[in-house]
C-alpha cells in the first residue's frame, strides 16, 4: 500500500498536476529525489550508519531535503544531507543531486563516484545522455525524468520496475 501511495504521488508530480504546480520547484525536486531512494537498491544496503544525499549547487533544495527528511530512518540507516559548493568536494555518497547551475561539473562528479554505488541526479536537458543516472526534464510543460540504464548499471545500482516504468529510458 505504501508503494502504491508513493507511486501515485510521483505520478501526480510527473504529470504536471495542480499539486505539482502549487509546489515550488525545490519542493517538487526534493520530494522526487527522496522518493527515488525508495525504488533503488544500493550495494551497501545492509548494515547501519548514514544514508547520505549530497547536493551540489542549490541551497534551497539542500535546505528542503534536510528540513523534511534529514534524520529520518531508512531501514537501519538515517538520512543525512550534505551540501557541496563544487563537484570537486564530492565523495561517494548514496545520492548526489547536481543542480543545473553546476551542470558543467557533472563529468567531474561522475568520475569521482564511478562504480561506487552513487545515484547521480541532474536537472538539465542533455545530462542524462552525458552520464547522470536520473535527469529531470520538462516535456510539454510537464516534469518528467530520464533514467540512464547504462549509468545505473555502471554504478552497481538496481532500479525497481515501478520506477523504470515511469521514466523516459535512455
Amino acid at each position: 500500500m505504501k508503494m502504491f501511495k508513493a507511486l501515485t504521488i510521483a505520478a501526480f508530480l510527473i504529470s504536471g498536476s495542480t499539486f505539482a504546480q502549487e509546489r515550488s520547484v525545490q519542493e517538487v525536486y526534493s520530494m522526487m529525489v527522496y522518493n527515488f531512494t525508495k525504488y533503488v537498491q544500493w550495494p551497501d544496503h545492509a548494515g547501519s550508519g548514514e544514508f547520505v544525499i549530497g547536493v551540489v549547487g542549490n541551497t534551497d533544495i539542500y535546505n528542503t531535503l534536510n528540513g523534511w527528511y534529514g534524520g529520518k530512518p531508512r531501514g537501519s540507516k538515517t538520512y543525512v544531507m550534505k551540501r557541496f559548493k563544487s563537484a570537486a568536494d564530492v565523495t561517494d555518497w548514496h545520492v548526489l543531486y547536481i543542480n543545473k547551475s553546476k551542470s558543467g561539473e557533472v563529468e567531474l562528479a561522475n568520475n569521482k563516484v564511478k562504480g561506487k554505488g552513487t545515484l547521480v541526479i541532474t536537472d538539465k536537458n542533455g545530462l542524462g545522455e552525458k552520464g547522470s543516472s536520473i535527469n529531470f526534464k520538462m516535456v510539454d510543460n510537464k516534469l518528467k525524468f530520464e533514467l540512464n540504464q547504462k549509468a545505473i548499471e555502471a554504478s552497481n545500482l538496481k532500479v525497481s520496475g515501478a520506477l523504470s516504468s515511469m521514466a523516459i529510458l535512455i
